[in-house]
């Protein structure tokens, strides 16, 4: 084997192993840059973070007892801190973002804060449709009492009140 022919078949060997490394790259890149599906923002401030709807039923309604149960699991979630967190401080501002083809259905969020008249509610949206974001609230409108405060989103049609999708969060109150 002369020296060029050494050459050929070392650039040959590059390029089969360099196009394997490729194709498996850009399928892995492909992969991994696919979104989410359904996927609710909520925003804190500056930050923000995302979630898969906790319930869900493939845009059918979720039946009733189906509903129950996952907010059952919900709890149980938060009790063992898997649910999206993020930090709050009562001079923050508040928002959820849904999908668009969701939100043409109908859709509302609250937190299980606010003030003592709330009566353990706080909206920050209330039977929004077709908008995608809730625009934001001050976070001390909806912060709870407590270390935490929980956030629900929920995709419903106000004129059947079926629920396609659910969300839940978790905001960290912060004193400073």
């Amino acid at each position: 084997m002369s020296l060029s022919t050494r050459a050929i078949a070392g650039i040959a060997g590059v390029v089969v192993v360099g196009a394997a490394s490729l194709g498996t790259g850009i399928y892995w890149a492909h992969n991994a840059g696919e979104p989410r599906e359904n996927v609710a923002t909520l925003v804190v401030g500056t930050s923000s973070t995302t979630a898969a709807p906790f319930c869900y039923n493939d845009g059918k309604p979720i039946a009733r007892a189906a509903l129950g149960a996952c907010s059952d699991a919900a709890e149980a979630a938060g009790k063992k801190d898997e649910l999206p967190l993020l930090d709050v401080r009562s001079s923050d501002q508040v928002g959820i973002g849904v999908p668009k083809d969701l939100a043409k259905k109908g859709w509302f969020a609250y937190t299980d804060g606010g003030s003592s008249q709330s009566q353990g509610t706080a909206p920050i949206i209330g039977n929004a449709r077709g908008t995608t974001f809730s625009g934001t609230v001050a976070g001390h409108t909806v912060m709870s009492s407590g270390d935490k405060t929980s956030v629900t989103v929920a995709v419903s049609d106000p004129e059947t009140n079926d629920v396609y999708a659910v969300w839940f969060f978790e905001l960290k109150n912060k004193t400073s």
